[in-house]
């Protein structure tokens, strides 16, 4: 499982098939809150519903399967799939601001294939898949994901899209493995594996017990006291992106996505070596690395950045379908450092923290911050991000499907340069959603060539002297 952009799908010819509802939904108003997340989230949805925007704000992933498909079992398996996941059975809907959410009964779930003509794959389908994608993969509407497969003899190609209310990185993993094996059970009447027959929480419960947890916490709490010093430390803003980026304040453009190798399978092996002999956790050494690109192209002495964490261990949601994500701050000091060995102690304890700091739910930190009187404007910008995922730790890894399974999301425009870094059996990767102007371009190529630099120089030595901005020379800075 790779995560790429949606150029780099190509899928072969064959005959399209489609999965929808097959009747009309059936809901009621759900008396229970969507998360906050997801509010937010669907208002921006809405807002550009009304502006005439194309939707954007989706993740899809998608696979090659060998054999005939059997497209009656797939229906039954899709119907399978959302009775197993309560938040896909809901959208959510927007009246003045005011959020509602609907749920589906389990009674009315029922998908049938339809068939969409024939495709020459390729570009011809990713033309077709983004535009289906914009239009049904949205969470004001049952249901917001799609299904659909290209037949061919002896193959297909499966492929899922979902608003990214109804979803999150983890999930999209899940998704393919976990349909299929469904799929296998209802094709040939073989016993469900340990992964389908295990219990899956649903998220509008998750979304419930989240908006508890966030009255919980207030400004006297240790942990938002804790993220509200190193916002003030940080002038009061959220992460942005170390370099210029040549943007206005909340100015975006349309995004170009960057994507390269950091580590072959045998440099990633030996940079994790690295951080084992100092006793620090691999993503401690991903965030040093990042630390030390940000010095000595960037100069910033220390650094300062935002995570994103997983909430799945809430409650029983390792398996499930949704949006469980939350963000913490990440900071440490890095010019007092010699070497990158010298960093890794501080990113561990800065992550470690950051971890503690996760605690606290981000509608309790954002209320917080707004209390203390920071500046609105710079609460509510969009941070810049780091995301690490290590895709061998999956349910399905191994298989065929899965080791070639592809994960994208939309792409619409951003002011950004956030850091998708990835681990699987063959590499350490990154990807980033960048501004494409020519200004952002320029900015981004030196640093994203030093972070390149770094992880070769500790894979391969097993150290690396930290040099200073100063003696470097030219870079890009804010």
């Amino acid at each position: 499982m790779i995560i790429t952009a949606l150029a780099n799908w190509n899928p072969p010819a064959g005959s399209v098939l489609e999965w929808h509802p097959a009747g009309p939904p059936q809901a009621e108003p759900d008396p229970g809150r969507a998360s906050f997340l997801q509010e937010n989230h669907v208002r921006g949805v809405a807002a550009g519903q009304r502006a005439g925007r194309e939707h954007h704000a989706y993740l899809a992933t998608a696979t090659e399967v060998a054999g005939e498909l059997d497209a009656a079992a797939m229906s039954r398996a899709v119907e399978r799939f959302t009775l197993r996941h309560a938040g896909l059975r809901t959208w959510l809907e927007v009246d003045d601001g005011a959020v509602t959410r609907m749920r589906v009964p389990e009674s009315a779930v029922a998908f049938e294939a339809r068939p969409a003509g024939e495709t020459e794959g390729g570009a011809a389908f990713r033309k077709y898949a983004l535009a289906r994608f914009s239009r049904e993969a949205i969470v004001t509407s049952y249901p917001g994901f799609v299904v659909g497969a290209v037949r061919r003899p002896g193959s297909f190609t499966l492929y899922y899209g979902c608003d990214h209310a109804l979803s999150d990185g983890i999930s999209q993993a899940l998704v393919l493995p976990e349909l299929l094996e469904l799929y296998r059970a209802e094709a040939t009447g073989a016993a469900l594996g340990p992964f389908t027959s295990a219990t899956a929480g649903g998220f509008p419960e998750y979304a419930a017990a989240e908006h508890a947890l966030a009255a919980e916490f207030g400004p006297e709490s240790r942990e938002i006291a804790e993220w509200l010093e190193i916002v003030r430390r940080n002038d009061g803003a959220l992460p942005s992106c170390p370099v210029d980026l040549g943007l206005a304040p909340g100015e975006t453009a349309p995004m170009r996505p960057i994507e390269f190798d950091l580590l072959d399978a045998d440099g990633t092996a030996a940079f994790e070596a690295v951080c084992k002999a100092e006793g620090v956790r691999f993503i401690a050494g991903v965030l040093a690395a990042v630390a030390v690109a940000d010095l000595e192209i960037a100069g910033k002495p220390d650094y300062y950045g935002m995570i994103v964490t997983s909430t799945r261990d809430r409650g029983d949601y390792l398996l499930s379908q949704g949006w469980f994500c939350n963000f913490a701050p990440v900071a440490f000091p890095v010019r007092s450092a010699a070497t990158f060995r010298d960093l890794l102690a501080h990113a561990h304890a800065g992550y470690e923290r950051a971890l503690r700091l996760a605690a606290a739910p981000v509608q309790s930190v954002i209320t917080a911050l707004l209390m203390s009187g920071a500046d609105p404007a710079k609460v509510a910008a969009s941070p810049n991000m780091l995301s690490y995922i290590d895709f061998r730790r999956f349910p399905g890894a191994g298989s065929s499907e899965y080791e070639n399974g592809m994960l994208f999301t939309g792409e619409g425009a951003t002011g950004n340069a956030s850091l998708w870094i990835n681990r699987d059996r063959r590499h350490l990767y990154l990807g980033c959603q960048s501004p494409g102007t020519a200004a952002a371009q320029a900015a981004l190529a030196p640093y994203h060539a030093r972070l390149r630099e770094i992880f070769a120089e500790v894979a391969g030595a097993g150290d690396r002297a930290i040099r200073p901005r100063e003696v470097i020379g030219a870079g890009h800075h804010r």
